[in-house]
């Protein structure tokens, strides 16, 4: 299923009025007060893009897979509770035992980018694919995808990929294949496909939409199909953007995600996933620069954790992901009291012959790391 489906089917998103009312200091100490009655019992990874009114209650913070096999390795926590979006508790639920329940604070929490390539929408492009260039594909897709989207890769030999390890899954899948399908965001694809020596000019965009391949060059010579999806938070980021940071700020450092488009990662002093920006960050020498290309929570996080560093923002009206705000004290408070009231919601389920497929994508990239 679906996240848009589930949540149609599922009612108990709507949250109490009452938490919309409770005081923002009430609500903190209940959720400091249920943290220590389960104690064990509960674990909660929360995502670095998340607000800091819900981070500061994680116990772990990481990004989507980092926290996945954190929570996997946590075999003592009866329920684990994603300050994420959906398809990392999905992930985390595929990772972790029948005996641990993955809950979900707000089920609106969605990603639009893994939203960009459902399961009949693949199906289709892979039919169409196998007929221009028979056996000779091998699907991968980064972590940001749903359940059912790396079951499809699983299935058919591909790996998952993150930010950190793509170069290396992009080399291991041109071992095994000649070409590569790239699930479901381009930007990611194009860019560290770029970076091990593929040109642009054997690479095509798949646009699902309209279940073509866009692509004006010999198809003999095609190596690389981009699924055509993005980030809404990294398609932001401009070489406008870039051009005034470097007339306002000339010994400004500029790093992105690369999620970010090819010409703005081009222009940028350097690039990597969100672990290696805050890597970087907290390596880099006092007094020196930076603008940095991705979501705001976590550079208004790395702003006050630098005060000795000057640090902003590569675009300046950045807001922060949509999504990933829904998640927000009051919902984490509700989730909380509901396990206190042994009726747990918003309970994040991949069936089993899915994630047993989803599992098999995931183990040929964590053999890789």
């Amino acid at each position: 299923m679906s996240f848009i489906d589930m949540l149609n089917e599922n009612q108990n998103h709507i949250i109490p009025d009452k938490y919309k009312k409770m005081d923002r200091i009430v609500m903190e100490k209940r959720v400091r007060e249920i943290k220590k009655i389960l104690g064990e019992d509960l674990f909660i990874p929360g995502h670095h893009y998340q607000k800091d009114e819900v981070i500061q209650f994680a116990d772990v913070t990481g990004d989507s897979l980092q926290l996945a096999q954190v929570s996997a390795h946590n075999k003592n926590a009866k329920y684990i509770v994603f300050c994420g979006v959906h398809f990392m508790a999905e992930t985390a639920d595929i990772l972790t035992g029948p005996d641990q329940q993955v809950l979900l604070p707000d089920l609106r929490a969605g990603c639009s980018m893994a939203d960009m390539a459902n399961i009949h929408q693949t199906e289709r492009a892979w039919e169409e694919l196998q007929l221009l260039f028979d056996d000779t594909i091998i699907p991968l897709t980064y972590v940001n995808s749903t359940a059912a989207i790396k079951a499809f890769v699983g299935k058919n030999g591909g790996a998952t990929v993150t930010s950190s390890n793509a170069q290396t899954m992009i080399k291991w899948a041109f071992k095994q294949k000649e070409r590569i399908l790239f699930l479901p965001d381009q930007h990611l694809g194009r860019n560290t496909a770029y970076d091990i020596g593929i040109p642009l000019s054997e690479m095509a965009i798949w646009d699902p939409i309209e279940n073509q391949l866009i692509y004006d060059g010999n198809l003999k010579n095609l190596r690389v199909i981009l699924w055509k999806g993005h980030c809404s938070v990294h398609a932001k980021f401009t070489t406008k953007n870039i051009v005034e940071v470097r007339e306002k700020h000339p010994d400004m450092n500029i790093i992105v995600h690369p999620e970010c488009s090819r010409d703005v990662v081009a222009l940028s002093d350097d690039n990597g996933s969100t672990k290696y920006i805050i890597d970087t960050l907290d390596a880099a020498k006092d007094g020196t620069e930076w603008a940095i290309g991705t979501e705001m929570n976590l550079v208004n996080r790395l702003i006050k954790q630098h005060p000795k560093k000057h640090i902003i923002s590569l675009n300046p009206y950045m807001c922060p992901c949509l999504t990933m705000n829904r998640i927000d004290v009051e919902h984490l408070l509700w989730n909380l009291e509901c396990i206190i009231d042994n009726a747990p919601i918003n309970r994040i389920q991949v069936d089993s012959a899915t994630a047993k497929n989803a599992i098999l994508a995931l183990n040929r990239m964590l053999q890789k790391a």
